[in-house]
């Protein structure tokens, strides 16, 4: 639908020719692209194909290599952030830049606060202005609370408001999405029909398909750092913007036999656990987890599947009952015993669970295994050994750049991504060569922040594991992965299976009912 508020005589912003070189690598290859007034602008590319990049040269993060910027049709050279904001440039990042322990006010009038006689802090004019702001763009939040308590997509609202707050006419939204639930993701979508209704334009980097057609009015695709094309999302289907971001077709239906299910890897039994505030988040859970199948948990974020994921891995402590993989008691373990004993886990949250990000793709490689005499001899790492297995994991799982010795930190989410889901198959893989005995996989959230040609490559690596005779847990907040990958579904809702039903005989109205608390036969 025809966004009625776009300018089109109005050119926000355009980036002319841009190239970005890192050393001999290109991340950006003679980029165009144009935003006009009132617009919102996708940015799609796969993981990796320099989206961050461009958007970081316009907000004055990096210096181009060459090109032109040109703002409000007056050619500019953004320097650092700060000449983007004085430009009317805001930036909100994936990872948000706020300080837990600061109040939503103090947060976004930090670096330009606003002072009265003698230079004191007007705090009580900060929380009207704030205020103000939140109820001109429909974002509405409590100035007072502190932000360590707010909601994931609360803290991204304050984030919009800095921005704001420091007069942003043109807004960089980096993968806003990745984090949300369904409903903030709804909350979001109006807060910025009203800031284009106001005049701002808004670029929002991303490989969501589906909140491109929800949202976007043009889409600019990159791909492995050329410009492709900029189409009207109105004449593209989901399938063109596909293939224009891989260069191929894309299978969205995961391709896989019949589930050929053998004896129980993962038992479950009775198991209670509580969360930081002494409540039973996991209360009087059992499940069964076999050898040669997928089992996806599904349910609303907050109904004890990170506590859950937590207690299997060592993370967190049972209260009581039981837990087994392959016959073995691992209540309670330490998360290397419990490695060691045939759990291996693609974490929730990749950058405090997954990496180190200051250490090298090869250092990330063989963090749980270090100690292993393929890797070290007398506690003196074999740099080569620990690089041979590097190179096969980007290799094999098709990282970018290829470069082993990058500091992890400086990868796209997407890509560090692969790197923890290509070590955690490889150390299956040995483990079970080793001990002759079945695997779990457990993937939590495993494509969180993934383009659709990344997540194509991750369904594919867990059915694969399947077929090889592990047993996968798979626990996701999108619907459409566990219906699309699991064999059988269970449903989490306050601390408890409510049931278990055959992934391919179930639909969403089911499922939807069941994570509400409803009970459904099946098994």
């Amino acid at each position: 639908m025809e966004n009625s508020y776009i300018d089109y005589n109005h050119k926000s912003i355009q980036m002319k020719n841009i190239t970005k070189k890192f050393g001999d690598f290109v991340a950006n290859d003679n980029i165009n692209l144009t935003v006009h007034k009132g617009e919102v602008h996708a940015l799609l590319g796969e993981n990796g194909a320099g989206k961050s990049t461009l958007m970081n040269i316009l907000y004055g993060l990096y210096t181009p290599t060459s090109g032109e910027i040109y703002i409000n049709e007056e050619l500019v050279n953004i320097e650092n952030p700060s000449v983007a904001i004085s430009k009317g440039i805001g930036m909100v990042h994936q990872h948000f830049m706020l300080i837990g322990t600061f109040t939503v006010a103090q947060n976004i009038i930090l670096g330009s606060e606003t002072t009265k006689f003698m230079g004191a802090l007007d705090m009580n004019k900060a929380i009207k202005d704030v205020e103000e702001i939140s109820k001109r763009y429909g974002l509405s939040i409590d100035p007072m609370a502190k932000v360590d308590d707010i909601s994931v997509g609360m803290q991204q609202r304050v984030e919009i408001l800095k921005a704001l707050y420091r007069g942003a006419d043109m807004l960089i939204l980096d993968e806003p999405t990745a984090v949300l639930t369904p409903q903030e993701i709804d909350d979001l979508i109006k807060i910025i029909r009203n800031l284009t209704k106001e005049g701002k334009s808004v670029i929002i980097i991303t490989h969501k398909l589906k909140e491109i057609k929800a949202i976007a009015d043009h889409c600019t695709v990159i791909r492995r750092g050329k410009y492709i094309d900029t189409v009207k999302v109105d004449d593209v289907t989901e399938d063109d913007l596909a293939t224009m971001m891989v260069g191929r077709e894309v299978n969205f239906k995961v391709d896989k036999e019949e589930a050929q299910p053998q004896g129980t890897v993962l038992k479950i039994n009775d198991l209670v656990v509580k969360d930081s505030r002494k409540i039973s988040a996991v209360d009087g859970l059992s499940l069964e987890v076999r050898a040669g199948e997928i089992l996806g948990i599904a349910g609303i974020d907050g109904n004890g599947q990170s506590e859950l994921v937590e207690a299997l891995t060592g993370l967190r402590k049972c209260y009581s009952g039981s837990i087994t993989i392959n016959g073995h008691e691992i209540v309670n373990n330490t998360p290397k015993q419990i490695f060691k004993k045939g759990i291996k886990n693609i974490p929730e949250d990749r950058h405090k669970r997954g990496l180190v990000l200051d250490f090298t793709v090869s250092e990330n490689s063989i963090l749980q295994n270090y100690k292993d005499s393929r890797f070290s001899k007398n506690s003196i790492i074999n740099k080569d050994a620990m690089n041979e297995h590097a190179k096969s994991i980007i290799s094999r799982f098709d990282v970018r750049p290829t470069d082993y010795t990058q500091k992890t930190r400086a990868l796209s989410g997407g890509n560090q991504q692969k790197i923890i889901i290509g070590r955690e198959v490889m150390n299956i893989e040995r483990s079970r060569k080793e001990t002759n005995e079945p695997q779990l996989l457990i993937a939590t959230q495993p494509t969180r922040g993934l383009d659709v040609g990344a997540i194509e490559f991750v369904h594919k690596a867990l059915v694969e594991q399947r077929d090889a005779g592990n047993a996968v847990l798979l626990v996701s907040l999108e619907l459409d992965e566990v219906m699309n990958v699991s064999d059988r579904i269970a449903v989490m809702y306050e601390g408890k299976i409510v049931g278990i039903v055959d992934a391919k005989t179930t639909d969403e109205n089911t499922l939807g009912l069941m994570m509400a608390g409803g009970a459904v036969d099946g098994k």
